[in-house]
């Protein structure tokens, strides 16, 4: 029978509810003919529950011991739905990270997947049984414990579809598919059908949550198609873009539109000045140097000759007092901080083919007062770094310029 993978985030299983829900839906899969992988994220906010029980113990909690604990979530998800899943008749096992085969690297709260080895869950799909995967987390070449960062239960899912073959992989939340914006921001916002794997992997790096970067990534790589939709829709037809979004390679659409826009509100920006002193590059290095020490990953990195600029996430700034701290006692003034501007993004195919686009949210922003710090370009993406108190105002108008208006 062929493979299909579901994900289901912490939303879908928050509650026993929910659960047994998501218990009958991959019931109803096994019956339509499928052998069934489930991964699982943690209940509702178990994730940040414990991450917010481990800062009361510590400002800057070990990263190894954080993925000890935090681990803790997607087994508790595993298990409990692989108990509902034999109470509707399933044959349902359920494997941690490690259990389940995914190896990683040996670094903590940020892992990358090197490899999967599906043996056990390959036999255990052979007797017919329904397999729960424990999202978000692997072992180390090390033998330790890893977490994938946050949404690595994305991550999990395609890694593991990659692995079997999987006809396709689902994932599943309580939105129905990706939108041209945050409808909580923007009541005009749309489904969109489909998606190629650039724009979405842009849309997800710009603050877009419903996929994960890294696991479109993977998708793309190894050419696995994904299915974004709601936990409680019917399972999938002829076309599943009809109630949901398909990411796949180069869906139908003109080079230069934009199909969505994204931010951040979260996000630092460390400026590095040399203040006249020689040697301007290697006090870059230096910086970059201490950010390595403490984990930190960055988004957006410019280097001139007077100075160096990075753009951060904060959710991925697991030691920022103690960061913080390195910087102030190495460097002085030479870094400064910068914690009151959001990252606005507009996205889509060949958005930057002519410079059409950047000049058209430039004027729109200019024209409504919203100054720009700076801007930065891909072939899928415009960002502009605005004051983080006027970002939503920003999201509704270039949604309006660059979505509603060309509709």
């Amino acid at each position: 029978m062929p493979v299909v993978v579901q994900k289901y985030g912490g939303s879908s299983v928050a509650d026993v509810s929910r659960l047994k829900q998501v218990a009958s839906r991959v019931v109803r899969t096994r019956q339509a003919g499928h052998d069934v992988v489930v991964v699982v994220s943690a209940m509702g906010d178990t994730t940040d529950d414990l991450l917010a029980l481990a800062k009361q113990v510590s400002a800057n909690p070990d990263r190894r011991e954080l993925d000890m604990l935090l681990t803790a979530g997607e087994r508790i998800s595993m298990a409990l739905l692989s108990m509902a899943i034999r109470e509707l008749g399933g044959d349902a096992i359920s494997f941690t990270g490690s259990q389940s085969g995914i190896i990683t690297n040996d670094r903590h709260v940020d892992a990358r997947i090197i490899e999967v080895r599906p043996f056990r869950v390959q036999d255990e799909l052979a007797r017919g049984r329904i397999v729960v995967v424990a999202g978000y987390q692997g072992v180390s070449y090390r033998r330790e414990v890893t977490t994938l960062g946050r949404g690595g239960s994305d991550t999990t899912a395609v890694a593991m579809a990659a692995a079997l073959g999987a006809e396709y992989c689902e994932i599943c939340s309580d939105v129905d598919g990706v939108y041209t914006a945050d409808p909580r921001v923007v009541k005009a916002a749309a489904r969109i059908g489909t998606l190629s794997y650039e724009e979405t992997q842009e849309l997800a790096e710009s603050g877009a949550r419903v996929l994960n970067a890294d696991a479109v990534a993977f998708a793309k790589d190894k050419g696995i198609a994904i299915y974004a939709r709601a936990a409680a829709s019917a399972l999938p037809g002829a076309d599943p873009s009809s109630d949901g979004t398909v990411v796949r390679q180069s869906p139908p659409r003109p080079p230069g539109t934009v199909v969505g826009v994204a931010s951040e509100r979260d996000v630092l920006l460390f400026e590095v000045r040399p203040t006249g002193e020689r040697g301007a590059d290697a006090l870059a290095r230096r910086v970059l140097d201490v950010l390595d020490a403490h984990g930190v990953s960055g988004k957006q990195l410019q280097q001139r000759e007077d100075r160096l600029t990075l753009v951060v996430s904060r959710e991925n700034l697991h030691e920022e007092p103690r960061l913080r701290e390195s910087l102030r006692r190495e460097f002085d003034d030479r870094v400064r901080i910068v914690d009151d501007l959001g990252a606005l993004s507009v996205v889509g195919t060949g958005i930057n083919a002519t410079f059409a686009n950047v000049r058209r949210g430039t004027d729109a922003l200019r024209e409504a007062g919203i100054q720009s710090a700076s801007i930065t370009t891909s072939s899928f993406r415009i960002t502009w770094m605005i004051p983080r108190p006027r970002l939503d105002d920003a999201v509704r108008l270039l949604h309006a310029t660059f979505i509603e208006k060309d509709r």
